[in-house]
Formats: structure tokens, C-alpha cells, sequence
């Protein structure tokens, strides 16, 4: 059995009086294993934030099912649901996310005290965590103090001290100069290695090209993907790049025939 499996969701909005529906995602099937680093592409409104929504129990899809680890998420009960991202799940959000008047030691310690754990063990999750994200001499500062790289390094700090099964990253290199983004991109591939499995959604080709295997979604629905195997960052890029292209050259070849067919 599959880490994290979605079979055939969909995903429909329906309007205050149920005029209108919007079919965001439509039979979306794929599978992620333990250890894994799968990054999500698609344009805008292609359906890969709803996705990554429905992944993280924030939403609930219209049908189908998501399974973590055999767990059926649609099936945790409303109570239980704050509980359950908090123990299973890591967020790591484009703008951070972190509380201005708290500390970076605090915001990192959030999710712990929110779950009732031993101060003296929040410290010792911390230490370790802080030194591989070199932010040890930052901790005591507050968010406004420090860089937009140091605050997304914070934040990583904060996904990771729950120990979660699964890190759900949403455009994590969106607000970060290229520096940064590389910083955060090769940090993401250490604790990969390391056995953490990582699941992104990004627009940034570099971003995509650092994951082991990369979906495509378009109109609601995975219709490609790409393969890692031995090949290199550089040549990672350059796939995902000829695939994009592509992709957007059928959408515009559709669109003017499309158009054409509105004019006769």
C-alpha cells in the first residue's frame, strides 16, 4: 500500500443558490510513497492549490478518497481534524506565516504547545532542528527582524518539529530571492534524504527540478508526470521546461480553435 494515495477525486463548487458550479479537480488519481519528493505543477486555476487543500484535510473533496498511511481523511471528524494536521501533517506556506508578536523560538514551539508537550522536550526537538537550518543564533528574534530566507527557514523549523509523516509545502520559494530559494531548495533535499517525504506545490520550474518526480495537473486533472531517476537538478530543468512548453502551445492551439469555431 501506497504512503499517501487520492483515487478519483473530484472536487465541484457550487454557487450561494446552486446556479452555477465550477468543477475545480476531476478524477484526480495518483500515489506518493514514504520518503518521497513529488512537486505539483500546473497554471493558475489549474486545481493544484484545491488539491493540496484537500491533501491537508483543510477541504474536503466532493468525492473520491484520500488515504494517509490506509486513513481515510474524509472519515476524521470535524474534532478531530486540528489534532490530526498537527500530529501527521508539516505546512510550509509561501508568506511564512508567522506571528509578528512571538518570537522565532515561540512560533516554532507553537504546534507543541498546542498539543500539551513537555517544555524540556520542545527543547530538545528544537536544538538539533536549529542547527541543520543554521537559525540557532536567530531563534530569540522576532519575525520583523530577521530575513525573508531566515522566517522561511522558521517556518520549515516549525513543520518539522511535530515530526510529521508528510511536509505539504504551498509555493514555499514565492516570496524568496533566488538565494534564499536556493538555500530553502537544498535544504528540502537534505531532510529528503534523510527519510522526511515532501509534497510541493510550486510554479518555479528551479523549484520543481530539485523533486524526485514532478505531476502535471491541467483543468482539474494529473495528465502527466516526470521521472527523476539519475538525472541531474540542470537536467530536471530542462525536462520540465520542454514539458511546459508543451503544454502551453496544445492550450493555445485549442484556444484559436476554439476560437475559430465561435466565429463560424
Amino acid at each position: 500500500m501506497a504512503f499517501l494515495e487520492v483515487k478519483n477525486v473530484r472536487k465541484v463548487y457550487t454557487a450561494r443558490f446552486g446556479a452555477m458550479k465550477v468543477q475545480a479537480l476531476n478524477n484526480v488519481n495518483f500515489s506518493v510513497e514514504e520518503g518521497e519528493y513529488v512537486a505539483i505543477m500546473g497554471e493558475s486555476g489549474s486545481g493544484k492549490t484545491t488539491l493540496l487543500n484537500i491533501l491537508a484535510s483543510l477541504d474536503k473533496a466532493t468525492s473520491g478518497q484520500v488515504l494517509l498511511n490506509g486513513r481515510d481523511l474524509s472519515e476524521i471528524k470535524a474534532k478531530e481534524l486540528c489534532a490530526f494536521r498537527r500530529n501527521h501533517l508539516g505546512f510550509v506556506f509561501q508568506d511564512f506565516n508567522l506571528l509578528d508578536t512571538l518570537s522565532l523560538r515561540d512560533n516554532i514551539f507553537l504546534p507543541l504547545v498546542l498539543a500539551g508537550t513537555d517544555y524540556r522536550e520542545m527543547e530538545k526537538r528544537l536544538e538539533p532542528l536549529a542547527a541543520k537550518l543554521s537559525i540557532g543564533r536567530l531563534l530569540d528574534k522576532y519575525p520583523y527582524e530577521v530575513s525573508g530566507g531566515q522566517k522561511q527557514r522558521a517556518a520549515v523549523c516549525r513543520a518539522l518539529i511535530t515530526r510529521p509523516e508528510i511536509v505539504l509545502a504551498d509555493e514555499p520559494t514565492g516570496a524568496l530571492d533566488s538565494k534564499a530559494s536556493n538555500q530553502l531548495l537544498k535544504l528540502f533535499a537534505d531532510i529528503n534524504r534523510e527519510g522526511q517525504t515532501i509534497l510541493m506545490v510550486t510554479h518555479s520550474i528551479q523549484a520543481a527540478s530539485h523533486a524526485g518526480r514532478i505531476l502535471f495537473i491541467k483543468d482539474g486533472t494529473v495528465f502527466h508526470q516526470i521521472y527523476r531517476g539519475n538525472r541531474t537538478d540542470n537536467e530536471m530543468y530542462i525536462m520540465i521546461s520542454d514539458a511546459l512548453t508543451v503544454i502551453q502551445t496544445n492550450k493555445r492551439e485549442k484556444d484559436e480553435e476554439e476560437g475559430r469555431d465561435g466565429n463560424e
